[in-house]
């Protein structure tokens, strides 16, 4: 027999979205409802449909116009009949779902690495911070030096199973849906903003109060989710 292959949620969604293009329901050149209305209208969390739009925007399906709204943009017979995003792997995770995981394990990883961490660790995780640092002052995305201070922190877990877990999380910001939604929602501000929250998870794990560093890791990732989910209207134009 063949197997089934599951579909992530934001497929299914995006799955959905080109049949009502399809069919006349949205039309070529239309502007589609705000993400809110479509979210009630689908019956599903507003974050699996943002991921869904950033699929289909991927795609060439739709076409985000920053401070105006999501239009449809035309659609050929090869379009219609395809798949939700060839270039998007089936088993690609989608970006904020990634998110709302990492925050279940990384704010007990971050209390770990305050009882483990050795100078070693923690040496490596300040040379992170400022690579960050630099990065950000130098005008560019600190993507790879951010990675380093997440995967630092891991190193100072002292639990292979934990690191191994955050390496494949953090593998996933490679791929094309964080890329576009790194596009629409970073930016100078909200790096100077995360660095900053960086910083206290540092400081927590080099006093060793594992308190400390859960509970400021835990407001780094809760800031990072509400960041990626701002309003398409206050996002930076990539133009």
């Amino acid at each position: 027999m063949k197997s089934l292959e599951p579909q992530r949620l934001y497929r299914q969604i995006a799955k959905q979205i080109q049949g009502l293009i399809s069919s006349g329901e949205f039309a070529v050149g239309s502007r589609l409802p705000a993400e809110r209305d479509l979210a009630v209208q689908l019956g599903f969390s507003r974050p699996s449909v943002r991921e869904a739009l950033i699929a289909l925007e991927v795609e060439g399906v739709i076409e985000v116009r920053t401070g105006s709204g999501i239009y449809v943009k035309t659609l050929s017979k090869r379009q219609s009949t395809a798949k939700v995003a060839p270039s998007i792997t089936p088993a690609e995770w989608g970006p904020l779902e990634v998110m709302s995981a990492r925050s279940l394990i990384e704010t007990e990883m971050a209390a770990l690495a305050a009882e483990h961490a050795t100078d070693k660790d923690i040496k490596a995780i300040a040379v992170a911070l400022k690579a960050m640092q630099k990065d950000a002052k130098a005008g560019r995305i600190p993507r790879d030096s951010d990675i380093a201070f997440h995967m630092a922190i891991a190193n100072a877990c002292v639990n292979s199973v934990l690191h191994d877990t955050l390496e494949g999380y953090l593998q996933a910001r490679t791929g094309p849906l964080f890329e576009r939604l790194g596009d629409y929602f970073e930016s100078p501000a909200s790096w100077v903003a995360a660095i900053a929250e960086h910083q206290e998870v540092l400081s927590a794990i080099e006093a060793h109060d594992p308190h400390a560093a859960r509970k400021s890791m835990q407001k780094h990732l809760k800031q990072a989710h509400k960041r990626f989910s701002a309003s398409w209207r206050s996002a930076p134009s990539r133009h």
